[in-house]
């Protein structure tokens, strides 16, 4: 593995029931997210097989399906939630998580960053 060695997915647009004013979390909102994972991709790059291999789609409903479920007042809380699913792989051994609320304000998009490691 070398260190560069990661899957992005970027642009996920989920609607999420997130926010810390009342009445926010009873619609859901559009966030986008993107997300980065650090993990060994040498079988892959040697062998061009997926046997193994984590895979995009995995990536993308991981993401989906717990930002769905989850009630938070802040990005900040929704992200470590995400992050702490993803460090349950072993095969991940780094992530980074940018969660963005557009709409939000005019013309301005506010961005959480966040990270984990082993």
């Amino acid at each position: 593995m070398t260190p560069s060695d990661r899957l992005e997915v970027r642009a996920i647009r989920v609607w999420a029931h997130v926010g810390a004013d009342p009445g926010e979390q009873d619609v859901p909102q559009p966030l986008d997210i993107d997300l980065a994972v650090e993990l060994d991709l040498s079988g892959p790059r040697a062998n061009d097989d997926l046997s193994g291999a984590l895979s995009y789609r995995t990536l993308y409903e991981l993401v989906r399906d717990v930002v769905r479920r989850e009630r938070v007042a802040t990005l900040e809380r929704l992200g470590d939630v995400v992050l702490a699913v993803l460090m349950n792989d072993p095969r991940i051994t780094g992530a980074r998580i940018a969660l963005a609320k557009p709409r939000l304000f005019d013309g301005a998009t506010p961005v959480v960053v966040l990270h984990a490691g082993r």
